[in-house]
């Protein structure tokens, strides 16, 4: 029974050239003289190196921690010695550099112990675990860390797996080529995600410009004896693309901003169940990938090549032409012109293309719109890019926002079909940007607020405490005055005494204090002890002797006549 497919709106049919790549079989690429891991090779947080300058590594060797679960590990491509961990030259269209850990082989290919796991005993959250520290993301282009999309949905159940074999960017062949040649292991792997996701089917959707990949797939399958399916669809890009290959498939569209699992359908790329496989079975971290060498060179052809390997060693594999000006990483409607090629392959470096102004000629000159609506009619995820141009343009963010500036996957289509030559992405990414930048700015204007309002709060809270607490001792005081005054009185008088008048009273509270301040320093001076008075000579004695007596004559002087008489 033949699957029902569906259709996705918009989507364009350039030349694919893919043929130029595939006469050969994947060959491995030799050790380079250097390799230049970078730390971060993924979406989520930045691995904290493991190593330091001047040890030894094996291959396989963990050298940069997984930064909590939204992260993944990375290693050794090859055994050798750390030579630095510093800032080297990124594959990114920023053309800034990133924490690397650099080392020199040293041509021993020593692997450490390998550990494989026993997926179907373990607990599925151990093997989750197991694979972020084994460094495996996703191999189609984003990259993001596997082990947490072979999550099961606690709301939704996954329903479906599906195995993205698609691969339409012109050029690139690196998934049509492992499926050809390894497609027993991609099935294993499969099945091992689909025990994770504990998914009711699998279907694996392959365009159908790739009847050899299909073909060994579809014997794999038959072969293993597993339940999946393959399925050819029709070749038109970017139908490669997670939610248009399960559209396709399926007939679910997943909306932008809710993910396919809230649908029961996860997506993986066919080599990402390959590096699941090599890390469960042969306990072999993620080192390696396929990378496609094509565009102007004299031999086209894919090559299996550590992580870290130099584009420049890689690319000189395929002897490229004298006149190649520039190299472009991925696909030419998706990729980046790279900014080096002292930049090494990462996760992510699925092709390198070698442009030629004969290959790639400059663009033509940006013409103003015409409003054809050609770009409307392209677009796989039903936008109006010539209205986000003019909203773009304009700076007018909000509105581009409002038309749903971030729901475009940046695919290419429209700028592909534009008889005006506009670049329509690069108008989208600067939007993009902008907005980013000033959310950055309110959040730190807000953050920068709330930090004020508080120390403002604090400052108030400490002054009323400390005002509290200065009441409380001045009441603590004058309670200890007042029964000061009251014991004094009780001497004075002998026996309690009627209560004078209120002036009386306060005069009489006056003399009362003073009284009491005065027993209490002389009850605090007979208590102090005279200091140094052991050894004075008799003349000190007299002299101290005769000022006591002055001191005494003043303080008789000082009194008043009722107290002499007292």
């Amino acid at each position: 029974m033949l699957r029902t497919l569906y259709s996705f709106t918009g989507g364009v049919k350039p030349d694919y050239r893919k043929e130029q790549s595939t006469a050969l079989p994947i060959a491995v690429a030799p050790l380079p003289s250097v390799c230049v891991v970078p730390l971060h090779q993924h979406i989520g947080g930045t691995p904290r190196p493991l190593v330091k300058v001047g040890r030894k590594v094996l291959k396989g060797e963990r050298i940069g921690a997984a930064d909590g679960n939204f992260s993944s590990a990375v290693h050794a491509p090859t055994s050798g010695i750390v030579t630095a961990i510093e800032p080297r030259l990124m594959a990114h269209a920023s053309g800034l550099s990133a924490p690397a850990v650099v080392i020199e082989p040293d041509g021993e290919e020593r692997w450490i112990d390998l550990e494989p796991m026993d997926y179907r005993r373990a607990d599925p959250g151990e093997v989750r675990d197991y694979l972020r520290d084994a460094g495996v993301v996703g191999l189609g282009g984003a990259v993001f860390p596997s082990h947490l999309k072979l999550k099961p949905g606690k709301d939704k159940p996954t329903r479906t797996l599906v195995l993205n074999g698609a691969e339409c960017e012109p050029y690139i062949t690196c998934d049509d080529l492992l499926m050809r040649e390894h497609p027993d292991l991609i099935i294993k792997g499969g099945a091992i995600m689909r025990h994770l996701l504990q998914a009711q089917e699998v279907l694996i959707g392959i365009e159908d410009n790739k009847p050899d990949a299909i073909a060994a797939m579809q014997a794999a399958v038959a072969r293993l004896g597993e339940s999946m399916e393959v399925v050819a669809v029709p070749t038109r890009y970017p139908a490669g693309g997670a939610k248009q290959l399960i559209r396709v498939l399926t007939g679910i569209e997943v909306p932008h901003g809710v993910r396919s699992t809230d649908y029961g359908v996860q997506c993986f790329n066919v080599a990402t169940a390959y590096s699941i496989w090599y890390a469960l079975e042969r306990g072999q971290p993620l080192i390696s990938r396929i990378v496609t060498v094509a565009g102007n060179v004299e031999q086209a052809r894919n090559y299996e090549a550590l992580i870290g390997t130099p584009l420049a060693q890689l690319v000189a594999h395929a002897r490229p032409r004298g006149d190649t000006n520039r190299y472009v990483m991925g696909g030419p409607m998706m990729g980046f012109t790279l900014p080096g090629t002292s930049a090494p392959v990462v996760k992510a470096t699925n092709c390198v293309i070698a442009a030629s102004p004969t290959m790639f000629p400059p663009p033509p000159p940006e013409m103003p719109c015409i409003r054809c609506t050609a770009c409307v009619d392209a677009c796989p995820v039903d936008l109006q890019p010539h209205d986000l141009y003019w909203f773009s343009r304009s700076k007018n963010f909000g509105k581009a926002q409002e038309y749903h500036l971030f729901d475009c996957i940046e695919c290419g289509c429209c700028a592909y079909v534009c008889p005006s030559h506009i670049p329509l992405v690069d108008y989208y990414r600067f939007a993009k940007s902008e907005i980013w930048a000033r959310e950055r700015e309110k959040e730190a204007a807000d953050a920068a607020r709330e930090r004020f309002e508080y120390r403002s709060f604090r400052l108030e809270r400490e002054k009323q405490e400390k005002a509290e607490k200065l009441a409380a001792k001045t009441a603590s005081a004058r309670k200890e005055v007042e029964k000061q005054v009251a014991a004094v009185a009780a001497r004075a008088e002998g026996t309690p005494a009627a209560p004078p008048p209120a002036a009386d009273a306060e005069e009489a509270r006056k003399k009362a204090m003073i009284a009491a301040a005065i027993e209490r320093a002389r009850v605090q001076k007979a208590a102090v002890e005279p200091k140094n008075i052991q050894n004075l000579t008799p003349e000190q004695k007299a002299e101290i002797a005769e000022i006591e007596a002055r001191r005494a004559k003043i303080r008789q002087m000082a009194k008043t006549p009722e107290e002499s008489s007292d």
